[in-house]
C-alpha cells in the first residue's frame, strides 16, 4: 500500500499533480486547497497519500499531513461519500474549526463542496458526531489533564455536564473503571 511520497513535481493540473519519485510518475488527487499550497513545479513535496483499491481502479489522494489523511479515511467509510468528496471535505479548513463545526450540527460546513445538499451535509455530520472526537482534539491548555472515567461516560451518551457532577465526589486515586461504574450507579438515580 502506498501511504507516503517525496518527490519532484512534474505535473500540476485542477485536480491532481504527478510527482515523479525515482523516476516514476505518481497522479495523485489533491483538493483545491491543497493544490493552492503546494509548491511551484520542479519543486520537492512530501505527501501523505491513500490508494484508493476498487475493482477496476487505483487512485491514489494525497494531503499535506497525516491529520487531513486521517480525517479523509474516516470520511470515506460514510455511506455515499465517495473518496472525491472525502478529498474536499477534509480540506475545508483546521480540523478542529471542521471538528467544532460538526459537532455543532452546522450544515453550511458543506456549502461550498458540490454535490453535498443539506440531506447529505445532515447524514454526514450525524455519522461523524461520535467518530470525530478522537480526531484532532484540541488541549483547552498545557496543564489541562485527560479524565478517562469523564470521557468514557461521554462515550456511553452522557453530557459533559452529567458526567462532571456524577464524577465530583468519587476520588480521583481509584481506576477510571471503578470510577466509572460509581458514576453509572450515581446517574441511574
Amino acid at each position: 500500500m502506498i501511504s507516503y511520497l517525496q518527490g519532484e513535481i512534474i505535473i500540476k493540473k485542477d485536480k491532481f499533480i504527478v510527482l515523479n519519485v525515482n523516476g516514476v510518475g505518481y497522479k495523485v488527487f489533491v483538493s483545491k486547497k491543497t493544490l493552492g499550497k503546494l509548491p511551484e513545479m520542479g519543486n520537492q513535496l512530501n505527501l501523505h497519500c491513500f490508494l484508493n483499491v476498487k475493482e477496476n481502479i487505483l487512485a491514489l489522494y494525497g494531503f499535506l499531513s497525516d491529520k487531513e489523511l486521517e480525517f479523509f479515511g474516516l470520511l470515506n467509510t460514510i455511506r455515499g461519500v465517495g473518496p472525491k468528496a472525502a478529498l474536499e471535505i477534509s480540506s475545508l479548513g483546521p480540523l478542529e474549526n471542521i471538528r467544532e463545526r460538526i459537532i455543532s450540527k452546522d450544515e453550511t460546513l458543506f456549502d461550498e463542496i458540490s454535490g453535498i445538499g443539506r440531506k447529505k451535509a445532515m447524514t454526514i455530520i450525524l455519522e461523524l458526531t461520535g467518530k470525530i472526537r478522537d480526531i484532532s482534539k484540541a488541549s483547552a491548555s498545557a496543564n489541562a489533564t485527560v479524565d478517562e472515567a469523564e470521557d468514557g461516560l461521554i462515550n456511553l451518551g452522557f453530557s459533559r455536564e452529567r458526567a462532571k457532577q456524577a464524577l465530583l465526589g468519587i476520588p480521583k486515586d481509584q481506576t477510571a473503571e471503578q470510577r466509572i461504574k460509581q458514576s453509572l450507579k450515581i446517574l441511574g438515580k
